[in-house]
């Protein structure tokens, strides 16, 4: 959660609240991480621009000049999603457009590696999302660019240990998901058989059942669903359309 803090540049927020004497002691390392987060992305940038001026004088382009001065005037990462796209078109990877799905949803899977249950909710969507793309996807290729962005925005604190760990993460999240791939288009064609067999009776059995779990599970959500009955049904249908696009 540290070097994920650090990386991101971002107060302790999603950690557990401690005492104010804790807290003034998180604020103080949520600065210290934004300036490791900065020093680090500026290095970053400055080692890039200076390969590319390398690369132009090797080549002898004439707009040598040029690019080294949009190289020195670009954007810095600060945060690791900006990293992680710097990082990937350094490393041949700018047009695995499926790594930008994961990266939507990563933050999520490291604020819940914690929760096993959770870890496995949020890799079945992204399994889901995933099943969308037309391409080939190398889970692998995530890891190396992951790994290479955290290197680059925590440099003080990373360490084996950090290396470990990041990897552990990764490894768990690759196999959910490979464990997944290829079954939501099989999930999907069963789903779609099942409601288009079902009865008018099943149906509302079904609309029914949508709510009363809601309700459950939700309880405030009464307060939000005060329309006809004929309203709820449309609601509960659409629902139902959903779970099949």
């Amino acid at each position: 959660n540290s070097s994920w803090r650090i990386a991101n540049n971002k107060a302790a927020d999603f950690m557990d609240e401690a005492g104010a004497e804790g807290e003034g002691e998180e604020g103080g390392e949520g600065e210290e991480g934004k300036e490791d987060g900065e020093e680090a992305a500026k290095q970053a940038a400055d080692t890039a621009a200076k390969q590319e001026q390398g690369n132009a004088r090797a080549s002898g382009d004439a707009r040598a000049s040029g690019e080294a001065k949009n190289a020195n005037n670009m954007k810095v990462p600060t945060t690791f999603n900006e990293m992680f796209i710097f990082n990937g078109a350094v490393m041949g990877f700018g047009s695995s457009l499926w790594m930008n799905l994961i990266l939507e949803q990563f933050e999520n899977i490291v604020l819940n590696v914690a929760n096993s249950y959770r870890l496995q909710e949020e890799c079945d969507v992204l399994s889901l999302v995933l099943a969308k793309y037309k391409g080939t996807i190398e889970l692998p290729e995530f890891k190396a660019v992951m790994l290479a962005s955290l290197r680059s925005l925590v440099p003080k604190d990373w360490d084996s240990n950090h290396e470990v760990a990041w990897g552990w993460l990764w490894e768990n999240v690759e196999r959910m998901l490979k464990n997944l791939m290829g079954k939501p288009a099989v999930q999907e064609k069963a789903l779609e058989r099942l409601i288009m067999s079902l009865t008018d009776d099943a149906v509302n059995y079904l609309r029914r059942e949508v709510y009363k779990r809601f309700f459950a599970l939700a309880p405030a959500g009464q307060d939000y669903f005060k329309q006809s009955t004929t309203r709820l049904y449309w609601i509960a249908d659409k629902i139902v359309e959903m779970t099949i696009e």
